[in-house]
């Protein structure tokens, strides 16, 4: 019985870590993106967490990530990228567009 749990258990462990996408928290405060540069791994899906402490809503959008999602004022949202190639990606806030930029570097 107890050889069984353990081949059972060493099977599941590769699937562990295939489950678990990096993240990373972007804030969006006085209509700026915060931070306004955010470095990912290149070739690995990635989850955005944007969060909007603003009043307002805001729209995160970028062409080169084919990304376009609002998000609500107090609000938090997940936006999953990539695996993008090495690169530069830039976006920016459909609402705010003077203020609120970004880029996304993929390394």
């Amino acid at each position: 019985m107890k050889l069984r749990t353990l081949f059972a258990a060493l099977l599941l462990v590769p699937l562990c870590g295939l489950a678990a996408d990096k993240e990373f928290t972007l804030v969006i405060k006085d209509h700026y993106f915060v931070p306004s540069e955010i470095r990912v791994p290149a070739g690995q899906k990635v989850k955005l967490i944007v969060e909007n402490q603003d009043a307002t809503p805001e729209e995160f959008e970028s062409h080169e990530l084919n990304r376009e999602k609002i998000i609500a004022p107090k609000s938090k949202v997940s936006i999953f990228i990539g695996p993008l190639k090495a690169g530069k990606y830039p976006f920016f806030g459909e609402f705010n567009q003077a203020t609120a930029r970004g880029i996304v570097i993929a390394e």
